[in-house]
């Protein structure tokens, strides 16, 4: 069985309501096979690798419209949760999963689940919000979610008796790497009781920390947003003999914000991010480089994300939050004090400490990402209304696919401190090597 493959709720047998076609040639979209599959490493190598073996390449299963479906549209009730940190874009998809379900498919009835997976849990007695496309048909202007959202998990047995009582059959959970854990976990449940309800994953988080797939929505919003406060830094820096900008931003594991925003800002000069180990002290430490960098040029911007630098901590354990996430130190605050002490002695220096991260994440999204979520929605609803389950869609080497919730949440997606990406960051700031 390969890796990628897409459980199933059973046979689809109903016709599909789109007007589509299954000819080529005839400009009008046709539907998607369960057998279009689109193949993973597009190397050289795998390829070469594949012939050697006699074995077929891994292969994930094209998104898209189906020309038979699984539920019956009319009898059919879908529910939509949000979890975790807010996003841009996370109202865009919420209007998208909407529109399609009611538009498209003709699903009347569409539940908006309150305050995340709490919102399952009769207990909160959070209710439902009911859904139409009136009611959303402005949210995407708006930054948050329209739904609220919460963190940690609840019972699962509870939240399927409550989509069983509600006679909801499609869950849409849009969320992260622990969203995506819970929804894999109610989908086994699910699964273990016998029951006709499909669970759909829509990977959430600046970060873009979510593996496999290209990008997470709401990032391009998150480094666009993040590069003109990265110019405003510099602007302060350079208004100052010796003016140092440290600005710190989202990126927990992965560096991925902080980098692309350098990158589309090329004013900054040293990017810190979790993939890198550095040392504050020495001949390569990050200091020495710093004043290497105030003596020729007397002004530097110094993007951290936030979950750079913990190896300088001392810590007597871990801690996390509700949603089992390691709570980091603030590296932030913990550089601009080491910073005034190293060049206490040495010569005077102004340090401005800048922390948007509210600001970037609870931003609206930006055109890129708007179109980016409603694709996403789209393809959602097209997998969800075939019987498809306990999957998350995403796009793959620029492609719309299916993928399992368990390959994309087995571990997080970091920088490679070797890839053409890392590397052009570096060009970009002129960052010595500091590890």
């Amino acid at each position: 069985m390969s890796k990628f493959k897409i459980e199933n709720l059973g046979e689809p047998k109903v016709a599909s309501p789109l007007q589509l076609s299954t000819v080529r040639g005839d400009n009008i979209f046709n539907f998607i096979n369960d057998k279009d599959q689109l193949v993973y490493d597009l190397s050289l190598e795998n390829y070469n690798q594949c012939i050697e073996n006699n074995e077929p390449p891994a292969c994930l299963e094209k998104a898209g419209p189906r020309q038979n479906i699984y539920f019956e549209p009319e009898k059919t009730t879908a529910a939509i949760v949000t979890c975790g940190g807010l996003c841009p874009g996370i109202n865009n998809v919420i209007r998208g999963v909407v529109m399609a379900l009611h538009y498209f498919y003709g699903v009347k009835r569409i539940l908006g689940v309150p305050y995340g997976y709490e919102g399952l849990n009769p207990e909160k007695e959070h209710g439902f919000i009911e859904l139409s496309p009136n009611a959303v048909k402005d949210i995407h202007q708006f930054g948050g979610t329209i739904l609220g959202s919460s963190r940690g998990a609840q019972e699962v047995s509870v939240m399927v008796d409550t989509l069983v009582e509600n006679n909801i059959q499609l869950l849409f959970t849009i969320g992260g790497d622990g969203t995506l854990k819970g929804a894999n976990a109610i989908g086994e449940e699910i699964k273990k009781r016998g029951l006709d309800i499909s669970v759909i994953g829509i990977p959430k988080t600046i970060d873009n920390d979510i593996d496999i797939i290209d990008k997470s929505f709401g990032f391009e919003t998150s480094f666009d947003i993040a590069s003109p406060i990265l110019r405003d830094a510099h602007n302060e820096a350079s208004g100052a003999y010796n003016g140092i900008s440290i600005v710190k931003l989202m990126g927990r594991d992965s560096g991925f914000i902080a980098a692309s925003a350098a990158l589309a800002m090329p004013v900054v000069n040293f990017v810190l991010v979790p993939e890198m180990h550095f040392d504050l002290y020495g001949e390569n430490g990050f200091l020495e480089n710093l004043k290497k960098r105030l003596d020729t040029k007397r002004h530097a911007v110094v993007v951290v994300a936030e979950g750079a630098g913990q190896h300088l901590f001392e810590k007597d354990e871990v801690r996390t939050d509700a949603s089992g996430n390691v709570q980091h130190d603030d590296i932030g605050l913990f550089l601009k004090q080491k910073i005034s002490e190293y060049f206490n002695d040495i010569y005077p220096t102004t340090i401005k400490y800048i922390d948007p991260s509210y600001i970037v994440r609870s931003a609206a999204a930006n055109s890129g990402d708007s179109v980016f979520c409603s694709g996403l929605a789209y393809m959602a609803v097209h997998g969800a209304m075939s019987g498809k389950t306990k999957f998350v869609v995403g796009r793959v080497n620029n492609k719309f696919v299916y993928l399992p919730i368990e390959a994309v949440t087995k571990k997080r997606k970091k920088i490679d401190l070797e890839s053409e990406f890392w590397f052009a960051v570096l060009q970009s700031t002129g960052q010595p090597f500091l590890m």
